[in-house]
């Protein structure tokens, strides 16, 4: 891959970790200081967080890896491991009962699936 696009793409991770962090971890300065459309969703916020972490961790993992299936599921895992945290931690702020639960089964097989993954193109890659 060319230096530039590494850099993009680098550049964009960063972007996207940072900013999910953000928005994650401190989501009322997030809203004062980007987001102001009234009316302030703490739940929200982390959601946004949380697929932003996601489309950071796929960009990182590209830096890594050629595999799209790998790039895809460390993207999807990592984005669904926060959305499942932020659904644990605003419980009481509405949504259903089992979404925790839903969200972390779906987290849990995602973050199999990318170990899976991982673990076959590293072993085809040692046979080659």
């Amino acid at each position: 891959m060319s230096r530039f696009v590494n850099a993009v793409v680098a550049l964009g991770a960063f972007f996207f970790l940072a900013g999910g962090a953000w928005a994650f971890f401190w989501p009322h300065s997030f809203y004062s200081t980007v987001a102001t459309f009234p009316p302030f969703n703490l739940h929200l916020f982390h959601d946004a967080g949380a697929f932003q972490l996601g489309i950071g961790a796929a960009l990182t993992a590209a830096l890594f890896t050629r595999d799209a299936l790998i790039v895809g599921l460390a993207g999807g895992a990592a984005g669904a491991v926060v959305h499942a945290i932020s659904h644990v931690v605003d419980r009481n702020l509405g949504g259903n009962p089992s979404d925790p639960w839903t969200l972390s089964g779906l987290a849990l097989l995602l973050v199999v699936a990318t170990i899976l993954r991982y673990r076959q193109q590293r072993n085809s890659s040692r046979k080659a």
